[in-house]
């Protein structure tokens, strides 16, 4: 009981306290889960102990119990042996004094004799005097046995109280161990969520990060393609469109204006809000339904939804589609990766970013675009 005390209030110096805030909370959540476990690892020993101990008085009791009951079949055994000498004494007197002593030879005390009623009286004597004898023999045993029975019973008594109270620890124990594996649960939830809210946070940063970087390249992108298609711009004279300070160049001397992007296909805007609609299908390998989708089979499906189809490879849908200039991209276009985009493809939505299903233990997601180390190009749908 006192083990059980003291392990009581030590499990309530493991509760949480309230004290300055850590600049790392999952750290101190861990330690807090650390040092919870430690405690679970103690109780289990404790009542280990304890459950042993309970043990060892289940056997004490049955062994009490059991020299209780021999000591009550002894007693019963004496009672009924003594009865029995009892009855015979008394048969043995009566057949002796009516038959004058002639039915047994170990009493011969009632043979033919002038002293016949002297010696009756003394053979009544002694035969009541055995009886009295023997029942006096049977309560000294009835009265040792009594006392052993009720030393007996006192020792069980005790074993038995020894018993409850090592019991009584036993489920508090158990009840302590309960609590702090409790404990521990909420702990290891909040671990969690200080991860998820941690790596979200991470993600967000990364998105936003990505997203600033795509826009000034896509700004930068565009800024290039317009300088480009106003030097390109040329007189049908071949003289510059703009004014000149007298000099010219010859007709060749101009680059060509680069050819404009054919058109979106007319289903774009449905493919973008189609893929948005599966975003949290689990990345399943090789998918291409809203059961599980992999990278071109979100594209592929996306794209059946407005009647346009496409391969299921991303290397293939690279080459199925219309290759753009970044700065020109416009949601619903696809964005690959890996040599002849054979690696990953992702759909862009706007605003710098982009709906993929990324890769095994992930599920479809908007992030950032990404058009670092990888990226090979946009491509566009035409219908």
């Amino acid at each position: 009981m006192v083990a059980v005390a003291s392990a009581l209030g030590v499990a309530a110096s493991m509760l949480p306290a309230a004290g300055p805030a850590s600049a790392d909370p999952i750290a101190n959540a861990r330690a807090q889960a650390a040092a919870i476990t430690a405690k679970i690892q103690a109780d289990e020993a404790q009542i280990q102990a304890l459950t042993g101990q309970v043990t060892a008085a289940d056997y004490r009791l049955s062994q009490l119990q059991g020299q209780i009951d021999a000591s009550k079949a002894e007693l019963a055994k004496d009672q009924q042996q003594v009865a029995q000498d009892q009855a015979q004494l008394r048969t043995q007197a009566i057949a002796d004094y009516t038959s004058s002593g002639t039915t047994s030879t170990d009493t011969q005390l009632f043979t033919s004799n002038v002293n016949t009623s002297g010696i009756r009286s003394e053979y009544s004597a002694i035969a009541t005097g055995n009886v009295t004898a023997t029942i006096a023999r049977l309560h000294t045993a009835q009265a040792h046995l009594q006392d052993t029975q009720t030393s007996l019973e006192q020792q069980q008594a005790q074993a038995q109280a020894t018993r409850d109270n090592l019991t009584q620890s036993q489920s508090q124990a158990s009840a302590l161990a309960q609590q702090d594996q409790a404990t521990l649960a909420s702990v290891d939830a909040t671990i969690q969520n200080l991860v998820a809210q941690q790596k979200a946070a991470a993600e967000a940063a990364a998105a936003q990060a990505a997203q600033a970087a795509f826009n000034q390249r896509l700004q930068q992108a565009q800024a290039a393609q317009a300088a480009a298609q106003t030097a390109a711009v040329v007189t049908p004279g071949g003289g510059s469109s703009r004014p000149s300070g007298g000099s010219s160049g010859g007709a060749g001397s101009a680059p060509i204006p680069p050819a404009p992007p054919p058109p979106l296909a007319a289903g774009a805007a449905g493919a973008v809000q189609a893929a948005e609609r599966e975003i949290g299908v689990p990345y399943v390998w090789g998918g291409t339904t809203p059961a599980g989708f992999d990278c071109s089979g979100l594209v592929q499906w996306a794209y059946a939804q407005v009647g346009i189809g496409l391969p299921h490879y991303s290397g293939a849908q690279y080459a199925d589609t219309t290759h753009i200039p970044l700065a020109d991209i416009q949601p619903g276009d696809l964005l690959f990766y890996g040599p002849g985009g054979s690696d990953h493809v992702a759909m862009y939505v706007g605003g710098g970013s982009m709906i993929e299903a990324p890769y095994t233990g992930a599920s479809v997601w908007i992030t950032g675009v990404r058009t670092g180390s990888g990226f090979v190009g946009v491509g566009r749908v035409v219908g």
